[in-house]
């Protein structure tokens, strides 16, 4: 019998669905929830900390498991995105760095930390390309853009049950709070570059610490960059280091209400 499965990114819209299909409204006949943990030392912690403290024990309990998963190299150890980014002479740029004249570098992070370790699980565990798994993406009528019925792999078939559904990132939000569970925090990796100028600044007031980590990995990736005789990268779109665009105190607070970029396409990350 076929895999179905969802593919869990620990925000609101996967949230929702492991909810409905717990509840037997998402349409499918779900086996197992997948969260591609792309690396303690690089999802934001808040995320980390539902999925493991919230989500896990209450799917467990109501017979939906949520499988934590992780990319693991051929020697058996585990890689982590930020991993790869910091390990000593790595020329590696797998996240989508803004480039010196503001446009998106291309990015592996998603396909390296998401699609191939899922892709990985599932043929582990029956899925072929004569009886592919079907793996629910978790986007909403009001994202209907970052929506691809593009296949990463032949055996895994992709389906939009919240579009089928017709519902929004706020019905799925009732539906959570519905359920008695907390709203999740949005999901990414604490440095992504995708993340909106609100997000940074809100991180710079409230997360400063991690703010400041941030700050340092652009550091890192810039000293490389000069080494290598290269122009600098950023995390953000505006072509300037992050500590210049968020500045501290107030006017944070008020670039918190300022423009906001897009967000990651794929469907596999910030859902």
């Amino acid at each position: 019998m076929s895999l179905t499965t969802i593919s869990y990114g620990g925000g609101v819209q996967s949230t929702a669905m492991i909810v409905l299909a717990v509840e037997g409204r998402l349409g499918l006949d779900v086996d197992a929830a997948l969260y591609a943990n792309v690396g303690d030392d690089s999802e934001h912690p808040d995320t980390t900390r539902y999925v493991r403290e919230v989500m896990q024990p209450w799917a467990a309990e109501r017979g939906l498991p949520v499988h934590e998963l992780r990319r693991v190299r051929r020697d058996g150890t585990v890689e982590t995105l930020y991993g790869r980014l910091t390990r000593e002479r790595s020329r590696s740029l797998p996240i989508p760095v803004r480039m010196s004249n503001g446009a998106p570098g291309t990015r592996s992070c998603t396909a390296d930390f998401k699609i191939k370790v899922v892709a990985r699980w599932l043929r582990e565990h029956g899925a072929t390309k004569n009886d592919p798994a079907t793996v629910a993406i978790g986007i909403s009528v009001d994202e209907i853009q970052r929506a691809s019925n593009r296949r990463s792999h032949s055996y895994e078939r992709i389906t939009y049950p919240l579009l089928t559904l017709g519902l929004r990132r706020t019905d799925c939000a009732r539906i959570i709070a519905d359920a008695g569970l907390p709203i999740p925090p949005k999901s990414s990796c604490w440095f992504c570059p995708m993340q909106r100028p609100s997000v940074w600044a809100a991180m710079r007031v409230d997360e400063p610490d991690l703010f400041d980590r941030a700050v340092e990995l652009e550091d890192l990736l810039n000293r490389r960059r000069d080494r290598l005789g290269k122009d600098h990268v950023y995390l953000t779109r505006f072509a300037k280091p992050l500590r210049d665009v968020v500045p501290e105190g107030i006017q944070a607070l008020q670039l918190a209400y300022g423009a906001d970029d897009g967000a990651c396409d794929s469907g596999w990350c910030m859902t």
